[in-house]
Formats: C-alpha cells, structure tokens, sequence
C-alpha cells in the first residue's frame, strides 16, 4: 500500500460492476497502527481488456471501524455488492461486533459514501472473526447462477459463507428483504457441524457470477503445508484452486462443486475400462496416465447395502479423528474403496482416497477420507487424514462417484457428485526422486464393487499467457 489507509498492506477485496459496466474493487488495507477500513479503487484505462493499472479514490478510506462495540483490527473482507429492492447498493465486511462473529452490513448510493446498517446481515455468539464472507443467491437442484443484484426469483434461497477455524464453512437460509438480514433453515450452535466448502486445505474462497455461461464460480486458497524452507526454495507459497461451479442440491440442503468444464480441454490420451469387479484385498492399477498431472473419474457401484456397518452420529463432529482411526487398510463392511494416487513402486510413498458406507436409522452415510499419513517419506510435512460424510440413497443412486484432479502437489477430490470436495497437498519425495508414480483402484472391505466405468486422462499444462496477463483455457 501506498496511502495511510493501506500502507500496512492491501488485503482481500471484491470487484463489483457499477452501471455502465464500470468495475470497481473494494479492498482492505491496514494502517501503521494495524487497524483496519476499507479503499476504493477504479481501473485506470476502462479499454485496457485485462485491466492491469488502477487508481485509488481520493476519499479512502471509505468506510471506517469507527462505530461503538466494533473491533479495529478485525474488520476485512467486503463481498461484491449487490442492489436491493430500493435501488441502494450495499455489501457485507467481515467483523467482530460486541464480541459477536458478524458479516457487517452497509448501504451506499454511488459505492463510494457507505453508511452501516444498525443490525448485520448474519452474526453468531461464540465463533472467531468470520473472514471473507461471501453472500449469494442460489435456486435449488439448478445449477444456474444468479446475479445478486437482480430480482430474487420464486423458491430461491441464500448461501452465506465464511471462513473460519482455518476452513471455509457455510449456511444455507433466505435473504429477508424485509429486514435486511440473512435467515439461515437451520441454526446449529456447534460450529463443528456447520457445512463446509472444503474438508481439506482450502480457505478465503470468493465466489463471482459468470453471466456469460450463466452460472456461479468459487474458488479458494491452498495454503502450502511443507516447511517454510521449501517456500523459499520454491520461490512461492500457495496456490489458487481449479474455479468450481457451484450450486444448490435439489434438497436445497446442502452446496455442489465440480470443476469448470473448461479443464476438461486440458485432458488428453484418455483411458477407459469398464466393469471392473473389485473383491477385498483388489488393486487395479490405472496405467499410461501421468500420475502427477491426471483426472480421474470414477462411480463405485454396491450391489447390496447389508454388510453396512452402523454409523455414529459423533463422528460428525470430528471426521478427520474417524478417517485417522479407521485408515484405508482397516477393512469395513462396505469399503473402504476408493483410489491410492502419487504412490512410489513398493508403495512406501502413497496417499489414499476412498468411502465407507455406513447405516444411519432411515438412510446411509458415506464417509470420505484423503488420508495424507503415508505421503511422504519427507519430514517437516503436515500429513493428516482429511475427512467429511454426506448421505446417500442407495434406492436412487446405485453409485458412488468420485473425480480426482491430480496437479503436481495440488489434489482436489470431489465425492459424491460433488457433495464432499477434499484439497489436499502432496509432496512425495518420489516426484522430485523418480518423476513415476501410480494410480490404484482399491478395495479393502468384505463386500464386492464393482466400477461400471473409469475414465482417467493425462492433463496438459494451461496456456497462460503471463505477458498480458491471461489464460487460454
């Protein structure tokens, strides 16, 4: 930064599009005192098409922590703005209220002269400061985006996300515009079982409107979980996740993923097999893809459901502990199945991906696990066992899905049709060592499954262009 406003750094922002298709960003910025407030800035040249050069207004900071019971320097994080029903702009900033987590929220005419709403937009009693909130409208079992901004169709609902305890979490309600407040369906106190973006090393995802293909984009941060030596030898830290659709289950329960089918023109050499059975104890080896930069998709089907062990509900408070103590080798009744990725020859190196089907009262639960505790044979790493469940209708689905996007360190699972998404990062030293690993189907439960299909590709690299700043695919 370069303003008293920002001179401590320039944090997380959005971009919102004025009238007229002007876009401007609304940022955070730290000052030398480490308080907090939010800065303006607009594009320098509207003809540039990449946008590369803007201009701060002459007004930052325009909106200070300045009101009673408002923390300074926990107050970051404005979402994209959107009009309400009286034509005034407003936009939530993530804060700490009264000692309150909250998603703050504002009004503006012009976007540059806020004034605070006298209640937030959501807040809850007992969590920590909510960072990069983000709030939009979406209709369930349609995976077609809304703009915010526009009318509120009939039967839609409102996703509020947040990130917080070092993952992204979320909440599905109604925006009442009555009251200006979000209405989550279900209020549960333990944050423990609040929904999730991500059961694995994801955070401060943002989520934007694409009105071109109609649908709503979100992605995240993947912190590294090497040491901070390796950083620096790598030269950076962290990485942007592959950009997922995302929408709302027929349910209206409960957000999906998958990732934008423009990565599907980086697969190339394609490889398919079908009706493969997998007894206990099967490994079937996915050959001629590049392990270390691969998508695999990939349905499990159950022929019967009985062997099922029974499931326990506290396990939803902590599913990673579950995956940790119940590991892929520890046979089940249905499963553990699923795939071994980035495994060495004598599989000394090798990470797991798989469900177990348990039997709840009227219905079942899948848990899966990217378990990461055999990794690596490199010390100084993070290695847990990612976990989360989701439910499952044998009746209606017959299938369990999973799709496994493999880049190098970055692995993104999604479970279910994308009911679970688990990013995990990797670093086995047989990447650096021999530049070969494999790719496993497996099971090691007591009952047969069978894959009716697996289709696995090598991906080629993006084009991306880093002169002028974009990227091809």
């Amino acid at each position: 930064g370069t303003s008293p406003s920002d001179i401590d750094g320039c944090w997380t922002g959005s971009v919102t599009i004025l009238p007229g298709g002007k876009p401007v960003i609304i940022y955070t910025g730290g000052d030398k005192d480490q308080h907090q407030a939010q800065n303006i800035a607009f594009p320098k040249n509207r003809s540039d098409p990449y946008l590369r050069e803007w201009i701060k207004a002459a007004n930052n900071p325009v909106l200070r922590p300045d009101e009673p019971g408002m923390n300074s320097i926990e107050f970051r994080d404005p979402t994209t703005g959107w009009i309400g029903p009286d034509g005034l702009w407003r936009m939530a900033v993530g804060g700490e209220l009264n000692g309150y987590s909250a998603a703050l929220l504002y009004k503006s005419e012009d976007f540059l002269n806020w004034t605070k709403v006298d209640h937030p937009l959501y807040s809850h009693n007992g969590s920590n400061m909510w960072e990069c909130p983000d709030f939009f409208a979406v209709l369930p079992g349609n995976n077609a985006g809304l703009d915010l901004s526009a009318a509120i169709p009939q039967g839609a609902k409102h996703a509020l996300k947040m990130s917080v305890d070092s993952v992204d979490k979320y909440m599905i309600g109604v925006y009442d515009l009555q009251r200006d407040a979000f209405v989550p369906d279900n209020v549960v106190d333990d944050r423990r079982l609040w929904l999730r973006i991500d059961y694995g090393t994801f955070y401060a995802s943002k989520s934007f409107f694409d009105s071109n293909k109609n649908r709503r984009i979100i992605w995240g941060w993947s912190r590294e979980t090497d040491s901070p030596s390796d950083d620096l030898e790598k030269g950076w830290a962290g990485l942007h996740t592959i950009p997922r659709t995302i929408w709302l289950a027929d349910n209206g329960k409960q957000l999906l993923q998958w990732p934008v089918e423009e990565i599907e023109s980086l697969r190339t050499n394609e490889i398919s097999h079908q009706g493969i059975e997998l007894n206990k104890g099967d490994l079937f080896e996915i050959k001629e893809v590049d392990a270390f930069q691969a998508d695999v998709e990939i349905g499990f089907e159950l022929a019967s459901i009985d062997d099922a062990d029974p499931f326990d509900p506290s396990w939803l408070l902590d599913p990673e502990k579950h995956c940790g103590e119940a590991g892929a080798s520890v046979p089940g009744g249905i499963g553990p199945f699923g795939l071994v990725i980035l495994a060495s020859d004598n599989m000394d190196e090798h990470t797991e991906v798989y469900f177990r089907v348990y039997k709840s009262q009227e219905k079942y639960m899948v848990l899966m696990c990217s378990d990461l505790r055999r990794s690596s044979l490199r010390p100084d790493l993070e290695k847990p066992a990612y976990g989360g469940f989701f439910e499952f209708d044998l009746e209606k689905e017959r299938k369990i899905s999973l799709r496994t996007l493999i880049d190098r360190s970055a692995v993104e699972n999604f479970g279910g049709g994308g009911r679970v998404c688990i990013t995990s990062r990797v670093y086995p030293a047989v990447l650096a060592d021999v530049g070969r690993a494999h790719i496993y189907a497996f099971n090691n439960g007591s009952a047969t499954v069978r894959v009716p299909q697996l289709s696995a590709w090598t991906m080629k690299k993006a084009q991306v262009n880093v002169e002028k700043g974009w990227s091809a695919i």
